[in-house]
């Protein structure tokens, strides 16, 4: 193992050493830092160090980052993930609808399956992925994972910059306009806390924008933009302007559920279609692709052969 060497610039004179490794290292969480110092994994002068050690600046600090340790171990199956898109930094997968992006239950998740199936991984000093965005149980298609803490954190300034270009495909009941843009605020529901909604006041704003690619008998098919991340975003503001999405549970009305293609889904009908975002390592644009699964794809040719 090469240690890093980190030169403190003068001006970082008085500065803490474990904030200033989590401000100068990328992706080193403040937490992290302050482990490896008390592991003896940060010296100075070949020195250990405490992390509340004051810097003068000039100084070499030398950082030591171990093998990552094993995730949890405990016997994993799952759907396939095919991948998109893979470098030394990231990894694309089109996942499948039905399938957690993070553990946290008896069932298995994306970060498990991928850490299984397509290593090395080295986030937080565990052998597993890092996530920048999410994607709902129900919901198919592209997502991105970290390989390594830098990667984490390149991507999520590229998110915070909105670097970023998301899109989905849904079907919705009613017929939308040719395009339009939704914005406001965005909060949990006071009434139900399972719930979000555009409907409270909140410093917190969303915003996305949508076009027609198909309309149907009584549905119409859209192409989203996100312009915001929050969560269930699409389905809410969608639903809130009169355009539910088909098959959604939680925030259609009862015959969105009851639809043909819903039935013939089983599910709500969104699908992450496509992912532009920079690379870590070179900010080179990448693209990546997620064809339309088999149950999208038979509600669509159902919805075509209605009268």
């Amino acid at each position: 193992m090469v240690p890093q060497k980190i030169t403190v610039p003068r001006e970082a004179a008085g500065e803490r050493l474990d904030k200033h490794l989590s401000k100068h290292v990328p992706g080193l969480s403040l937490e992290r830092a302050r482990t490896l110092i008390e592991h003896g994994q940060v010296r100075i002068r070949g020195k250990k160090c405490q992390p509340s050690r004051k810097l003068w600046g000039g100084e070499e600090i030398e950082l030591d980052r171990p093998p990552p340790r094993a995730p949890p171990r405990r016997s994993v199956e799952g759907p396939a993930l095919p991948v998109l898109y893979d470098d030394e930094a990231m990894v694309i997968v089109n996942k499948p609808p039905g399938l957690v992006v993070e553990p946290g239950g008896s069932e298995p998740s994306v970060v498990e399956l991928l850490a299984a199936r397509l290593p090395p991984f080295d986030v937080e000093g565990v052998a597993q992925p890092g996530v920048v965005h999410r994607l709902d149980r129900e919901t198919s298609g592209c997502l991105v994972l970290a390989r390594t803490d830098e990667a984490v954190a390149a991507l999520d300034r590229a998110f915070q910059e909105k670097h970023v270009d998301k899109r989905y495909w849904t079907l919705v009941l009613g017929e939308a306009p040719e395009q339009g843009r939704l914005e406001g605020p965005y909060g949990r529901d006071p009434k139900d806390p399972r719930k979000f909604t555009t409907r409270v006041r909140s410093a917190r704003r969303a915003a996305l924008s949508f076009e027609v690619r198909e309309r149907l008998r009584g549905a119409t098919l859209l192409e989203v933009r996100l312009e915001t991340g929050r969560t269930h975003q699409i389905r809410v503001q969608l639903s809130e302007a009169g355009l539910p999405v088909i098959g959604d549970a939680l925030y259609g009305p009862a015959e969105t559920r009851a639809h043909p293609a819903a039935q013939a889904l089983g599910r709500q009908a969104l699908h992450a279609v496509r992912l532009s975002l920079p690379r870590p390592s070179t900010g080179e644009l990448v693209r990546a692709e997620a064809p339309l699964p088999e149950d999208f794809l038979r509600a669509l040719a159902l919805l075509r052969s209605l009268p």
